[in-house]
C-alpha cells in the first residue's frame, strides 16, 4: 500500500455549502426562463426572486463560515449572469415587449449586456472598491424591478401596448444605472453575529407581513426604493459640493 509522502500533491476540492446555494440560484434563474418560455410570468418572477435569496445567501455563507474562495467568486459571477441578466431579458420580451418588433429584442439586448458590462467592471474592482458600497445599480435589485414590475402588471392585467412601451423604458434606465458610476449602499458591513435594537426585529416582521399582503406591489415599491436611493444620494452630494465650492468662493 502506497504511503503519501509530504511532497505528494493532494487533491483539490470546492466547499459544498455556498456553491449548493449558489447553484440553487442558477437553477431558480433558469427555471424562470423556462416558465417564461411556457407564459407563466408570475411563476418566472417569483423564481428570480428565488434566485436572489439563494444568492444572497451563498455570499453570506462564505463569510460567515471562512469558506470564500476564487471559484466560488467567479461561479457566483456565471449564475448572475444567468438569473439576474439572461433571465429577466428573456421573461421581458417573452411576456410583452416582443409587441415592440425589433425595439423590443434589442432593449432586452441591452439590458443583458449591461449585466455583463456590470458584472465584469465589479471583478476587476471589487479588491480595491469601498466593500461599503457598489459602484453602479447591482444586478439583483435590477433584475428585481423587472421581475416586479412583471409580476405586478401581469396580476392585475394591465397588459396594454402603453404599458410594455413604459417598461421598456424603464429597462433602459435601469440598464443605465447598472453600469453607471452611481453609488448604492452595499450593505455588507452589518454584521448578522452582533446585537440590533429590538425595533430593528418589529420592522424586519412589518416588512414580511406587507409582502404577505400584496408581494408584487410592496417588492415593486421596495425595489424601485433602492435604485432610486442611489440618486437620491448622488444628488444630495452634488449639492452639497456645489454650496460647498460657491461658500467658499472669495
Amino acid at each position: 500500500m502506497p504511503i503519501e509522502s509530504e511532497n505528494t500533491p493532494r487533491r483539490r476540492g470546492i466547499y459544498l455549502l455556498p456553491n449548493l446555494f449558489t447553484l440553487t440560484a442558477l437553477f431558480a434563474g433558469f427555471y424562470a426562463i423556462i416558465a417564461a418560455m411556457k407564459g407563466h410570468f408570475e411563476i418566472a418572477a417569483i423564481a428570480v426572486f428565488i434566485g436572489m435569496v439563494m444568492d444572497t445567501l451563498d455570499g453570506r455563507v462564505a463569510r460567515l463560515t471562512n469558506t470564500q474562495t476564487e471559484f466560488g467568486a467567479q461561479l457566483d459571477s456565471l449564475s448572475d449572469m444567468v438569473s439576474f441578466g439572461v433571465a429577466p431579458a428573456v421573461i421581458l420580451y417573452a411576456w410583452g415587449l416582443n409587441t415592440l418588433g425589433k425595439a423590443g429584442w434589442l432593449i432586452t439586448f441591452v439590458y443583458a449586456a449591461c449585466v455583463a458590462l456590470r458584472l465584469a467592471r465589479f471583478n476587476v474592482q471589487h479588491a480595491t472598491s469601498d466593500k461599503r458600497y457598489f459602484v453602479g445599480l447591482p444586478c439583483p435589485p435590477a433584475a428585481a424591478v423587472i421581475a416586479s414590475l412583471i409580476w405586478s402588471v401581469d396580476q392585475y392585467a394591465l397588459n396594454m401596448t402603453g404599458i410594455y412601451v413604459a417598461t421598456a423604458i424603464l429597462t433602459v434606465i435601469v440598464s443605465l444605472l447598472m453600469v453607471s458610476n452611481i453609488r448604492y449602499y452595499s450593505f455588507k458591513d452589518v454584521d448578522l453575529k452582533n446585537k440590533v435594537p429590538f425595533v430593528v426585529i418589529l420592522l424586519i416582521v412589518l416588512f414580511f407581513v406587507l409582502i404577505s399582503v400584496d408581494p408584487a406591489l410592496i417588492l415593486l415599491v421596495s425595489s424601485l426604493g433602492f435604485a432610486l436611493s442611489g440618486l437620491v444620494m448622488y444628488a444630495w452630494r452634488w449639492q452639497k459640493n456645489f454650496f460647498k465650492k460657491v461658500t467658499t468662493r472669495p
